[in-house]
């Protein structure tokens, strides 16, 4: 079998630190108490080196071909991605407005060959990333748009301070820029049943830089973190060179479809699954977002 025909897993990812073949050995076992004791302590864990060095190029030339495919749109927003004119108390941190100029390449512009594709996809990577989180098992979404997408942040642009929908996040680095890029998170800024917008608004006004942790990302390092209660942002990218991240979403359920207006904001489109799926949307918290 040649290396281009045997499974993604032992080609692309370095199976000697993350055995994902070996579910319940010993380094499977090392290299999940490792994310969760980081994801327990920190909210976020980066597992370095988990695609094989030879093989980076690889991926940074796979994303970067469908890139220029993003949706673009400089919008202004808030960090919890409701609508700006929705009426606010006038000390509450939403009424605090960015720009938004990241980008998302949608799930059926994205080659079922590419790496990245496989990857999300992978039954092995599924069940591995559920043992990190602490999960029985984790499932890909339904929506044929979100899920696995490629995140583009272009020179001069930013993906301001927000919150996920998810309570944890996968991601992968795929083409770092040439400065700035930076990614910095709030721990656990809040929580299930408490907004505690007194920090949040600290944060966007600037006077919360105590709260603020920054994290350095290498292409090919997988993270995993919990965006739902933690407040995090991408600063600005500069020099000539774009900022690629491709983001695994994965739900404890199966059949989840994004909303419209989410569909809609991140894509500019919507199908008609998720006209389909509007109303049947089912929250695990009742926070804002």
């Amino acid at each position: 079998m040649s290396a281009s025909e045997s499974p993604l897993v032992e080609r692309v990812v370095d199976t000697d630190r993350y055995p994902l073949a070996d579910p319940g050995g010993p380094g499977w076992a090392e290299a999940v108490g490792r994310a969760r004791r980081d994801l327990a302590e920190h909210g976020c864990s980066v597992l370095t080196d988990f695609i094989r060095p030879e093989l980076r190029d690889e991926l940074r030339a796979e994303c970067a071909a469908i890139a220029p495919d993003a949706h673009y749109d400089v919008e202004t927003v808030n960090a919890y991605n409701i609508d700006v004119r929705t009426e606010l108390p006038p000390e509450h941190p939403g009424r605090k407005t960015m720009r938004r100029g990241n980008a998302f390449v949608a799930r059926d512009q994205i080659p079922s060959g590419a790496i990245i594709h496989r990857l999300y996809t992978d039954e092995r990577f599924q069940r591995f990333l559920a043992d990190c989180v602490g999960l029985p098992v984790i499932h890909p979404l339904a929506d044929p748009l979100a899920g696995l997408t490629l995140n583009v942040v272009n020179p001069g642009m930013s993906h301001p301070w927000h919150f996920d929908t998810n309570e944890f996040a996968v991601s992968m680095l795929t083409q770092e820029p040439e400065s700035g890029g930076g990614f910095e998170y709030c721990q656990d800024i809040r929580s299930a049943e408490q907004e505690n917008f007194d920090d949040v608004r600290a944060v966007l006004d600037g006077d919360g830089e105590h709260l603020v942790r920054g994290l350095a990302l290498r292409p090919g390092d997988l993270q995993l973190f919990k965006g739902r209660f933690s407040l995090h942002r991408v600063t600005e990218v500069g020099g000539t060179r774009a900022r690629h991240t491709a983001i695994f979403a994965y739900s404890e359920r199966p059949g989840v479809i994004g909303s419209v207006s989410r569909t809609k904001q991140i894509f500019g489109r919507v199908l008609p699954e998720h006209l389909a799926a509007a109303g049947n949307a089912v929250r695990g918290d009742a926070l804002l977002d």
